[in-house]
């Protein structure tokens, strides 16, 4: 019950962030995606059950506050918390590296499975604009933020059982 409350405050908090304050800052459009390397922290660390919970809730409320196409950033994020979650006996947890090559590969899956699904949808779809203009800003500032909220998750799936 305890983690459970953690998580929500947690992704409550942070989809307030995204939508609120972000948008703000980052005036060009394009912006860190905070809910996204929380998912793949999940995956990563707590497994994919985990991060397809995390994703969901996260993903809906992400979709209820954008306007986009309801329900693209719920599945999209599923997609990924999935996808993380299955390489979750596979990595050494405690790397620093881990959440910075995994924020880059979850950022482009991501993005992929998003427009895959426009494309789907009957949207106009143009993968090497959105790539170049969306994609690989969205990348670097995804890796400025996955070290701290991979470190955040660390701690609210292990407690403080290791130096990481």
């Amino acid at each position: 019950m305890k983690t459970t409350l953690a998580w929500a405050v947690l992704l409550i908090g942070t989809v307030a962030v995204q939508a609120v304050l972000l948008p703000l800052i980052f005036t060009q459009g394009v912006k860190p995606d905070i809910i996204l390397i929380i998912t793949m922290s999940a995956g990563l660390l707590a497994g994919r059950e985990r991060a397809v919970g995390v994703a969901f809730f996260a993903g809906l409320m992400q979709d209820f506050a954008s306007g986009n196409v309801f329900g693209l950033n719920t599945l999209a994020k599923m997609a990924t918390g999935y996808t993380a979650g299955l390489a979750e006996r596979k990595v050494f947890k405690e790397s620093i590296l881990l959440p910075v090559l995994a924020v880059i590969i979850a950022t482009l899956f991501n993005s992929a499975f998003m427009q895959a699904l426009l494309f789907i949808l009957g949207y106009k779809v143009e993968p090497a604009a959105v790539f170049m203009n969306q994609v690989l800003p969205s990348i670097g500032y995804n890796i400025l933020f996955c070290i701290p909220v991979h470190r955040l998750i660390y701690r609210m799936t292990f407690g403080n059982r290791s130096q990481f």
